[in-house]
């Protein structure tokens, strides 16, 4: 596909995500909803997830402080598959044996829909649901990019093996990842404070290959008086040139995210997810592609999770583009 800059005016006239008028045809970044909550094991809504970032991301003012005005390059959200989410709820309700089955139809599925847009060209993020939905999109970028690595927001280390009983579990994925996709070279785990000692373990065993920054570690850095910008840096020098970001919300505080199925306190603030997503901007790191799961809208909450997880997804859109094209000036 060759790239190239939408112009006209800048304020939301369309209908489609962000308020935007573009088409698939024109749209340099694809946003695949996927629907899909059959693992999480604490509290559910994750399933509506995509639907409500997409309702509440009209709201966002689309010139970025950060990332200067990426919907010129054309973002396009696909329309929700009925179907994933038959599956997400005959699986919730189903066996271990249904729920392993769900899984592997999701990944065909994810698989299917994904790899004709990265052949075509263009940046695809994906929009959770649980944090099991990503694994085939982490597996195609990482075909395409052997050696990258994963930048991965989350409270959790998510490397539990066949967590109660689920191959494809949410708390399985990265364990997948792991043992699955050779490609990936390293996972660099983010503001991690809710683990156990078979994660540990492996964490620990893994020669590097999982590089953890835990939520206690930035926390004593900072009670020390180290700018958390120079913790930023660090993580940023963790990972390969090629980076693909898996951002689980709850790897923020959850003040903002107070819905998402796992909430542990602690976490990252805003600001400092943002910080992060900069330094690997700045290190001239290449982000291929991106996810984010786990956004659970409630009825009682003025909207609050969907608010947060658009103005994130409009982030990872912005620092994904500055590190594929020119230029994405503010001015």
């Amino acid at each position: 596909m060759r790239q190239q800059t939408i112009h006209g005016p800048d304020p939301a006239l369309g209908n489609g995500v962000f308020g935007l008028p573009h088409r698939a045809s024109d749209a340099l970044v694809h946003l695949v909803p996927v629907p899909y909550e059959a693992t999480v094991s604490y509290r559910t809504g994750t399933i509506n997830g995509p639907r409500a970032i997409r309702d509440a991301s009209t709201q966002v003012d689309l010139l970025d402080a950060d990332g200067g005005r990426p919907h010129r390059y054309g973002i396009w959200q696909h329309p929700e598959s009925a179907q994933v989410r038959r599956w997400s709820k005959e699986a919730r309700l189903g066996s271990v044996r249904a729920k392993n089955r769900a899984g592997g139809q999701l990944n065909r599925w994810l698989t299917n829909k994904i790899e004709p847009l990265l052949d075509d060209g263009r940046i695809v993020g994906v929009v959770g649901g649980d944090h099991s939905v990503p694994f085939a999109t982490i597996q195609a970028h990482a075909r395409r990019s052997p050696g990258m690595g994963i930048l991965h927001f989350d409270a959790h280390f998510d490397l539990r093996e066949a967590y109660e009983g689920c191959t494809w579990s949410h708390a399985s994925v990265m364990h997948n990842v792991l043992t699955r996709v050779p490609e990936v070279a390293r996972i660099v785990a983010v503001g991690i404070r809710d683990y156990c000692d078979e994660e540990d373990a492996l964490v620990r065993e893994s020669n590097g290959r999982v590089v953890p920054f835990l939520d206690a570690d930035l926390r004593d850095a900072n009670l020390q008086g180290q700018p958390f910008a120079v913790q930023a840096e660090h993580i940023a020098e963790a990972l390969p040139r090629d980076v693909y970001v898996s951002f689980d919300i709850d790897g923020l505080d959850p003040f903002l995210c107070p819905n998402t199925g796992t909430p542990v306190p602690g976490g990252l603030s805003f600001q400092q997810a943002c910080a992060v997503l900069n330094a690997v901007v700045t290190s001239g790191r290449r982000i291929v592609g991106f996810d984010l799961v786990e956004v659970a809208p409630a009825k009682n909450d003025g909207e609050w999770n969907a608010n947060v997880g658009a103005r994130l997804l409009y982030k990872l859109i912005g620092a994904t583009l500055r590190t594929r094209v020119v230029a994405l000036s503010p001015t």
